[in-house]
């Protein structure tokens, strides 16, 4: 049997020196040392050899099985390494060629408004406040002097989702919960910034989904002129210093008295031309004096506290900032569109 080992080792050993390939080299160690491999074949005649014998064959087994495995290893790993070297040949990159850059996005013109108006505001001591976009009819409605059945709820036909439940038509809600948190306590300075929803067709200046932010003050002794003061101050920063306001009787039922707000046309400075239609002047929002039934419902004594409010939508203000003509521009996802305010 000793014979027969050492015949089997030549054998291997002269076969595996000769393999050009890995898969080649697997069949040969299956052929040699697996469970039906010749070696196995050989170990099965142990059974007959005497006490004496089986540790020298024993040993015997050991060296041949060692040998084999020895020269199985080392060719593994010169084919493992040889299967590197060629994909690192076929895979080599030219490290001369120009990087690939990442695109980059940039930020939508609507939050490039929203963000412009909360910074101009903040500037003046006011601070942001959000609400609900679900709102009760009592916050949307009543609680801003718009008791049910009143006619000028005609003008914020909404989305009901109950009898009493509804998307809202202006972000004024956060007002009245932003007074009634309060618990009466003065001054109130904040900007309700949001998305708003209205019953309208789509067109090149409506949408049924829209954006507005509303500002309330709140205090003692607070006057027009404070409104018309801090209105002034905003057009100033936001189209440029040298823009004026001019100021229209209007009716809000939140408001008394209420005005609409125009600035003088930033594009001819006020001489006429196609965006403020040759008269001079854009209207951008509408405000007034804080309704004294209003004051009631947000916890506040008219008889010791006044205030003033307005609202704008955004996407009036950023088609009149940048010449947008088409309000579906800013929700149908054109890239074309959106890149061209990169970087503005």
């Amino acid at each position: 049997m000793k014979e027969k080992l050492e015949a089997l080792k030549i054998e291997a050993l002269a076969k595996l020196q000769e393999v050009q390939d890995a898969q080649a080299l697997n069949d040969l160690r299956v052929k040699y040392l697996g469970k039906k491999g010749e070696l196995t074949e050989v170990l099965r005649g142990m059974g007959g050899l005497t006490a004496e014998e089986r540790p020298v064959i024993g040993q015997v087994v050991n060296n041949v099985r060692g040998a084999i495995e020895e020269i199985i290893s080392a060719k593994q790993e010169a084919f493992q390494q040889q299967e590197t070297q060629n994909r690192l040949q076929a895979e080599k990159v030219d490290v001369t060629l120009p990087g690939r850059s990442l695109a980059q996005g940039g930020i939508h013109p609507l939050s490039r408004v929203v963000q412009e108006i909360e910074d101009i505001f903040i500037g003046m001591g006011y601070r942001v406040a959000e609400g609900p976009e679900v709102e009760t009819d009592y916050y949307n409605f009543e609680a801003l002097n718009l008791p049910k059945n009143h006619p000028a709820r005609d003008m914020q036909d909404s989305f009901y989702l109950t009898e009493d439940l509804l998307m809202r038509t202006q972000t004024s809600p956060v007002q009245i919960r932003t007074m009634q948190a309060m618990n009466g306590e003065a001054p109130v300075k904040i900007i309700c910034p949001g998305k708003v929803f209205r019953r309208d067709d789509d067109d090149a200046t409506h949408s049924f989904q829209f954006h507005q932010i509303e500002g309330l003050v709140i205090g003692r002794h607070i006057r027009m002129s404070d409104l018309k003061g801090t209105l002034q101050q905003f057009v100033k920063e936001m189209f440029g210093s040298s823009t004026g306001i001019r100021l229209r009787p209007s009716f809000f039922p939140f408001t008394e008295p209420s005005v609409e707000v125009d600035v003088s046309c930033f594009k001819c400075g006020g001489d006429g031309c196609r965006l403020c239609k040759h008269t001079g002047w854009l209207e951008i929002l509408g405000a007034g004096m804080v309704h004294p039934k209003v004051l009631e419902m947000g916890g506040y004594d008219p008889a010791e506290f006044s205030g003033f409010a307005f609202g704008m939508g955004v996407e009036r203000i950023a088609m009149l900032k940048y010449g947008i003509d088409d309000i579906r521009n800013f929700y149908n996802n054109d890239m074309s569109f959106v890149k061209q305010f990169k970087g503005v």
